[in-house]
């Protein structure tokens, strides 16, 4: 497949995704409202790619609810003869603790987003879509490795928004399997940039993942890391997450777009994580190691639909796809430290 269509394209997981698209020889069709990216990473892809991506990328600012919107970026891809071969769709609100205190706005937005491109992807008999799913879905677990057969049972607004989604896409694969071929990639943690330092993680306002916060605590814009809840069932007391580097995440979805275009039908699901457990604590102490930084912190009550163990089992992934994750945690607080110090006052 060689013409792909992003949605979110220019946020964290995306804009890397771009950089593993081109590198592969494909044209690729971004869109993105910029509520939470920045359209200037485009500049930072452009430098990493060594100039001239204009060639391979296109670029529309929008919301994919807006149906005139996504007619022009399909009948301009057929003007331009590379029809759109498949979609990847990362275009989602993404903030658990933001969907509880606002459900209307993340049901509205990831779901009828989603109902949007669909029914363009129909109109226009592009078939073949990777979807950003999430392994928030799961929820509470008990089970040290969560593997895809685990039970969805999410906690909050965005996690069942991400399997209802999944769940649409179950139908709509039903309703023609000889014509759709899906994938899902539930994600687990992602963290680490771009190991040029040019590209990485800068979400609009106030942060919401730990690893961005944990940069700007280690650039001094914030004092303290809050670490919510030390009372957990856990080795140390902290929430135990499974970080993977966002260009093995990257790659992932490379690989799903060629075991879709290899398959005659398909609907799958696959985890993308690396298989090992961090606790929160492990995370900070092994950024502070590696990169010289004592980062302080305190522990602050529990948030609302945290789970204490969140660790992939993905062994499917790896049997199936012609992929596996290559980095380590050292590799993602190296990466993500060495981005974040371009923004350091001199």
């Amino acid at each position: 497949m060689k013409n792909i269509l992003l949605t979110g394209g220019l946020g964290f997981i995306g804009s890397h995704t771009i950089i593993s698209l081109i590198q592969k020889g494909c044209k690729v069709y971004v869109v993105d409202s910029c509520v939470n990216s920045r359209r200037e990473v485009i500049n930072d892809i452009n430098k990493i790619l060594g100039g001239n991506i204009n060639l391979y990328l296109r670029f529309f600012e929008g919301d994919i609810r807006n149906s005139l919107l996504l007619d022009q970026i399909f009948k301009e891809a057929l003007i331009e003869k590379t029809k759109i071969d498949a979609v990847v769709h990362f275009a989602a609100l993404k903030s658990s603790e933001q969907s509880i205190k606002n459900p209307l706005l993340y049901w509205d937005n990831n779901l009828n987003g989603t109902i949007s491109l669909l029914n363009k992807m129909d109109k226009y008999e592009c078939n073949n879509l990777v979807f950003s799913s999430s392994a928030y879905i799961y929820g509470l677990s008990d089970q040290e490795f969560i593997s895809e057969k685990e039970e969805i049972n999410p906690t909050t607004p965005y996690g069942k928004t991400k399997a209802a989604i999944e769940l649409l896409l179950n139908d709509l694969y039903k309703s023609n399997s000889k014509k759709w071929k899906i994938i899902n990639l539930r994600y687990f943690n992602p963290i680490g940039c771009h190991t040029s330092g040019l590209l990485g993680e800068f979400p609009q306002g106030k942060p919401n993942n730990i690893f961005p916060i944990i940069l700007r605590i280690a650039s001094g814009d914030c004092n303290k890391l809050k670490i919510y809840g030390n009372n957990w069932p856990t080795k140390d007391g902290t929430c135990i997450r499974d970080y993977i580097h966002v260009m093995d995440l990257a790659d992932a979805h490379i690989a799903a777009l060629d075991y879709l275009e290899k398959s005659k039908s398909i609907f799958k699901t696959f985890n993308i994580g690396t298989g090992k457990g961090t606790s929160v604590l492990e995370l900070v102490n092994a950024f502070s190691e590696v990169n010289n930084i004592k980062l302080p912190y305190e522990f602050v009550d529990r948030r609302n639909g945290d789970v204490s163990n969140l660790v992939a089992d993905n062994s499917l992934a790896i049997s199936n796809l012609d992929w596996r994750p290559k980095n380590e945690l050292s590799d993602m607080c190296i990466d993500g430290w060495r981005w974040r110090k371009k923004f350091l006052k001199p």
